[in-house]
């Protein structure tokens, strides 16, 4: 929080400004999508003190992993897309799933949500030589589209490097979510987004800034030696869901399925919308410190 080394930052050239979703200032948090009430929040948490001390910054997002998971609407989007075929269902039909804009809130409603014979999921939720409780997406496998229905992968193609291009699907028809037949239990459930349907955004990954807890503490290197080299990826062309498009303006929440909470950027355009990672879902960083311990 040192002015002096925050000003550096600026002046240097490694952020983008004081109100860089990285920096550890006000106009920098709300640009991340932080709250006025989880700021709150965080500050009633650790207590009111005279004396100089130091927080772990997990209580911080906390608050407002808290407060977004009450608020935020549920959206999907799919940030490294690969394309999947369902080869049994017809090429020019198009059906509306129901989609809840926020379980957590009673009444908040739903939006509809187009589904086709082409759609995108995460390249991560696929893998053709799984390891053991991997419950996603692999060839002879089920898994359950998230509002939709199930699917059993029957193959992939590759391009000459070997990365795969395409996945190949079949459908059961009679397990569509909230029919009967959806009772049946699959292990794995993926989002997902229409291929034909969705929209382009950019997705700005942002994550801590350095990559120590404390960067005041190491006296042995210089702290602009400290920073996270891995703190801001850019994502050029994730797709979101149509609803998304529509109603997203500058400074508003949601929660991309299974992902984390992102904010639309000021810099978003009609035509260019841009979204801020907030934070993750989960705490990695606290799993990536157990395991080195």
């Amino acid at each position: 929080m040192s002015k002096r080394k925050l000003l550096q930052l600026v002046k240097e050239g490694l952020v983008a400004g004081w109100d860089d979703p990285r920096m550890p200032t006000l106009c920098g948090l709300r640009r991340r999508g932080y709250t006025p009430q989880s700021i709150k929040n965080f500050i009633e948490d650790i207590g009111y003190t005279k004396y100089e001390a130091l927080n772990d910054i997990s209580l911080l997002e906390h608050a407002i992993r808290e407060e977004l998971n009450h608020n935020a609407p549920r959206v999907s989007a799919v940030l490294n897309p690969v394309k999947v075929v369902i080869t049994n269902y017809p090429d020019d039909k198009v059906e509306m799933m129901s989609m809840d804009n926020n379980p957590e809130q009673e009444g908040s409603g739903t939006h509809q949500m187009p589904f086709c014979r082409e759609i995108y999921i995460e390249r991560d939720d696929f893998m053709e030589e799984p390891p053991k409780k991997f419950f996603r997406l692999t060839p002879g496998k089920e898994v359950r589209l998230k509002g939709a229905y199930i699917v059993m992968c029957t193959g992939c193609t590759k391009d000459a490097e070997g990365n795969v291009t395409e996945i190949q699907c079949t459908y059961d028809p009679d397990t569509l979510s909230g029919s009967a037949g959806s009772q049946r239990k699959v292990k794995g459930t993926l989002h997902w987004v229409s291929a034909r349907h969705c929209v382009d955004v950019e997705v700005r990954q942002y994550d801590r800034l350095f990559a120590v807890e404390n960067p005041s503490a190491d006296t042995e290197h210089d702290f602009r030696e400290l920073l996270n080299p891995d703190s801001l990826q850019v994502l050029p062309h994730a797709k979101v869901e149509p609803y998304l498009a529509q109603v997203a303006k500058a400074e508003d929440k949601f929660q991309f399925q299974r992902i984390g909470y992102y904010c639309v950027d000021p810099d978003s355009t009609p035509d260019h919308l841009v979204f801020n990672r907030t934070i993750g879902l989960k705490d990695s960083w606290a799993k990536q410190a157990a395991k080195q311990q």
